[in-house]
């Protein structure tokens, strides 16, 4: 079950990483703007947003990361407290800017989450 836990927080991990190159490198390129339903002029207005957002998700993955290298117990703390942080924020996003980061976001968290904690 570990090794389970290990590949699907390796992927959630990895999820985050793609929307921090999407939001912070492809926002106003062909990819981020098809990717988000944007017009170049929408995707430029909220560029500095965008460069923002892919900058939390790029500590999520970062921390996702750690938390599969660090020894145990802080690698199993590290996965549970970036997992529920990717949660919450994919729960608040549904609410606030797009139903569909529910389950683009908050979903693959909950299934890495609910695999981690079953590993004890």
């Amino acid at each position: 079950m570990e090794i389970l836990a290990n590949a699907v927080v390796g992927l959630v991990a990895a999820l985050h990483a793609y929307i921090l190159v999407m939001e912070m490198f492809l926002w106003q390129k062909k990819p981020g703007m098809r990717f988000h339903g944007f017009d170049a002029e929408l995707a430029r207005r909220t560029a500095p947003l965008a460069a923002n957002q892919g900058l939390y998700n790029g500590f999520l993955a970062a921390g996702l990361i750690w938390g599969l290298v660090a020894a145990d117990p802080t690698g199993f703390r590290a996965q549970v407290f970036f997992l529920s942080c990717a949660v919450v924020a994919g729960v608040y996003g549904a609410v606030t800017a797009n139903r569909r980061i529910l389950v683009a976001q908050a979903l693959p968290g909950a299934l890495a989450l609910a695999a981690v904690l079953a590993t004890r």
